[in-house]
């Protein structure tokens, strides 16, 4: 039997709509089983990868090691014989890159909430001892708050002999890269990170870039130079700044130390740049694992040494998740799903025999521990009377309750599950009127330990200890007094294999004929297989097929990279955009309201990918929106503008 790549994916998660593609990955949005939660899926290609392999296993490894509000979250990493699946943090908001060009350029005061936090974001992963390597808007997302999530650490490099050591490889962007690391010469990578900065800030405050050209060699010569126009908006302090990250010679370039209280980062704010990480590695959160417990019918001390394997599976990916949902004020329930939590037995007898520790459910080495699933005997199941269903059906009083009944059993002695199930009944009442203490605070600071992940591969690299956070008086003033419109995805239904599909059809199929054959000594046996053949003509009649687009387009909110038109007439509208792409060279496919659009060189070779989709925001008011797949952010951004322009919206 042939399994699937995506098999083990779809076990925990729920795939939707493609919300952007790269060279040699595809992302898409997806919903994770347990927690509802939205996830972004980054599915590789091992064979597509080739050299680029060890750049995704230094990217994995990064994200494993780097926890900050202010950098995307990974939680999953799941490896198949073809292919790599890593789940990360959604954010709906898009690219930072799509934002300033809506926008045109920034305000001063709105740049300054942005900058902080790329700032924030930067000084933490130089604590790390890492230099990022490619910073650009492109790499920085938007989430639901409006904040920034620093993204794609598959540069980035981590010197062993600290962040002063010297590196060589050229890499990045043209138009973000140092002066030094043009030259060939070797850098620093926190210094080449500083001048990407300056790039980016410079984009924020003016809309371009300050060294520009379509050729790369007079590009090159530009930023060697380090001459750049000065607009007539920028404030002295703003340019200031500016000629202090853009400084050619890298050690008259300023530190991030110094960046951090800067007079324009500090201005309208009480206190310097927060760079320390707000949800720290190693932490656990226990409204979180008390929640696992439950579900998982384990012991909180149990569930917890499971959780600090760090091994960046289904478990962590579920920790995680809760965590996510509670810094969000949610609840923090898991929901009935199919998708259980699955960890080996292995996992328990090796941190069983690494720490010593005398485990209260693990009694016998032949016990199947497999989260949430019925396979323990009667006796050995506490709380035997409340499975995944009966928790479902708890009141919040009755679930209270059984989670600090819960506690109780974990404070108490070490005990064998018989015995415990024995005598469940004759606990003391004060055990189930303690109350839980809960933390106001989702993100708390844990002692500076980091577990060691201890897995061979790509999947397992092990997580390093992290600096100690200072203590510092918290900002008030740290994100925007004004929020944008954020983007709504339209939950899409799950993407469905052609042989998952075919499979269908054969079963329904099957089950026409087992229902003729049912009634076939009746009248009704012609019935039967009308009714079968009628659901299976149903099926492949595209107008009834499950996640069909109707007829019109789409129905979206309005967002930054939504452009509104005066056309009302959508197919008016769309006639319109496809007279002008021919003559702007660019070929595209049409689906429904939507045109995949790409570019090719002289050579055939693919150098832009990007989508335009006609939308409807309100009942009168029709809208085009873009979106870049591949290929350079400036280039696109001046090939729609002259595309938008020269049709007649």
């Amino acid at each position: 039997m042939v399994v699937d790549d995506y098999d083990e994916l779809l076990k925990f998660y729920e795939l939707h709509e493609t919300i952007g593609t790269g060279g040699f990955a595809k992302v898409k949005l997806a919903s994770h089983h347990l927690t509802g939660e939205k996830v972004a899926v980054k599915i590789m290609d091992k064979d597509s990868l080739g050299d680029d392999l060890p750049r995704v296993k230094i990217e994995i490894e990064a994200m494993k090691n780097l926890s900050h509000q202010h950098v995307c979250r990974l939680y999953h990493v799941i490896e198949t014989p073809k292919k790599i699946f890593m789940v990360l943090e959604y954010c709906p908001g898009g690219e930072l890159f799509d934002y300033i060009i809506a926008k045109d350029r920034l305000t001063e005061d709105e740049a300054r909430v942005f900058f902080r936090q790329i700032v924030s974001a930067v000084a933490y992963i130089h604590s790390q001892g890492y230099a990022h390597r490619d910073l650009k808007p492109e790499n920085l997302l938007i989430d639901e708050n409006h904040n920034l999530k620093l993204i794609d650490f598959g540069l980035c490099a981590k010197p062993k002999g600290g962040l002063d050591y010297h590196l060589m490889t050229c890499c990045g962007s043209p138009a973000y890269a140092a002066p030094e690391l043009i030259q060939g010469k070797a850098y620093i990578g926190s210094e080449a990170d500083i001048w990407s900065m300056g790039v980016l800030m410079y984009a924020l405050m003016c809309g371009y870039l300050p060294f520009d050209d379509d050729n790369v060699m007079a590009l090159y010569k530009k930023v060697m130079r380090g001459k750049y126009d000065i607009p007539k908006w920028l404030s002295p302090c703003t340019v200031l700044l500016l000629s202090q990250m853009l400084q050619v010679d890298p050690k008259k370039r300023i530190s991030i130390k110094h960046l951090l209280n800067h007079p324009w980062l500090i201005q309208g704010y009480n206190c310097p740049v927060e760079w320390y990480s707000k949800c720290p590695l190693g932490y656990m959160d226990e409204d979180c694992v008390t929640e696992l417990s439950v579900y998982c019918k384990y012991s909180k001390h149990s569930m917890s040494c499971l959780i600090s394997e760090w091994n960046y599976d289904h478990t962590t990916a579920t920790y995680l998740l809760l965590q996510s949902k509670k810094s969000r004020g949610k609840p923090v329930r898991l929901v009935h799903s199919l998708a259980l939590v699955e960890p080996s037995s292995s996992s328990f007898k090796d941190l069983k025999s690494r720490n010593k520790l005398d485990f209260e459910d693990c009694n016998s080495v032949d016990h199947p521990y497999v989260f949430g699933s019925m396979e323990f005997s009667d006796d050995e199941l506490f709380y035997d009377d409340c499975t995944l269903s009966g928790i479902e059906q708890m009141t919040s009083k009755e679930y209270s309750k059984y989670r600090v009944e819960l506690n109780s059993m974990d404070s108490a002695p070490a005990t064998p599950i018989s015995q415990r199930a024995q005598t469940k009944k004759s606990e003391n009442k004060e055990n189930s009127d303690t109350k839980l203490s809960k933390n106001e605070d989702p993100f708390l600071h844990p002692g500076p330990w980091t577990p060691v992940a201890t897995k061979k591969g790509i999947l397992t690299t092990p997580n390093h200890n992290i600096l100690a956070a200072p203590k510092e008086k918290s900002c008030t003033k740290d994100t925007p007094t004004k929020r944008a419109p954020v983007v709504n995805h339209e939950t899409a239904t799950a993407t469905i294999s052609p042989d998952r599909r075919c499979r269908s059809v054969d079963l329904d199929l099957n089950q026409a004929h087992l229902d003729s054959a049912q009634k076939k000594k009746g009248t009704k046996v012609f019935g039967s297989l009308e009714r079968g053949l009628d659901k299976v003509i149903t099926m492949l009649t595209p107008s009834k097929r499950k996640g069909f687009a109707k007829d019109g387009p789409r129905k979206l909110r309005a967002h930054y990279n939504v452009t509104t038109t005066n056309i009302l007439n959508p197919d008016l509208l769309l006639n319109e955009i496809t007279r002008v792409l021919p003559k702007k060279n660019v070929d595209y496919v049409q689906k429904g309201y939507t045109l995949k659009c790409k570019t090719q060189s002289d050579f055939g070779k693919v150098t832009m990918q990007f989508e335009l989709e006609v939308c409807q925001l309100k009942p009168e008011v029709m809208g085009i929106r873009r979106q870049r797949l591949k290929g350079d952010a400036w280039v696109y951004k001046r090939l729609v503008e002259d595309i938008l322009t020269s049709c007649k919206v």
